[in-house]
């Protein structure tokens, strides 16, 4: 779907505060409310805008650990890529999941309380999994997100 500037605009607002009222958002973007609403339902229908989530403090969970665990299989199918990717993505410690080219298959970003559950994680999760030939794990010492995502288009460059 080609976005226009306006969309653009719009996906850039939303994306620095989801909890604009749709009256605030359209006067962000100079559009009547009527135009407004019917362009965010557009993007939200096309899959470009998907939903918003609130941001928690990890600390405040009794989260005191993060770490990227980086993970090569021992076969490459797409169901066994297909299935282990379900797999993790399942873990109730599991961020993130990137299926990524080069030595490692799988980056999986995860958050735990302490190093023990870190090791009962990767012990328990991962080392006992057929499919898995090896795992590195690398404790992420700080953790920042840059967001918004950079909005622009070709037409502006």
């Amino acid at each position: 779907m080609p976005l226009d500037r306006t969309d653009l605009r719009l996906l850039a607002a939303l994306q620095k505060n989801a909890r604009l009222s749709n009256k605030e958002l359209a006067e962000h973007v100079h559009l009547a409310p009527s135009s407004c609403l019917e362009r965010v339902r557009r993007l939200r229908e096309e899959g470009v805008l998907g939903e918003a989530h609130a941001e928690v403090n990890a600390e405040s969970l009794g989260i005191g650990l993060r770490a990227m665990i980086a993970i090569q299989l021992r076969q490459h199918s797409r169901e066994l890529v297909e299935s282990f990717h379900d797999y993790v993505i399942g873990l109730p410690e599991v961020v993130s999941v990137y299926h990524v080219a080069g030595d490692d298959d799988f980056l999986v970003h995860v958050a735990v309380r302490d190093a023990h559950q870190l090791r009962d994680l990767t012990m328990d999760a991962f080392t006992t999994r057929a499919e898995v030939a090896r795992l590195r794990t690398a404790l992420v010492y700080r953790h920042e997100r840059r967001w918004p995502l950079p909005v622009y288009s070709s037409v502006e460059r």
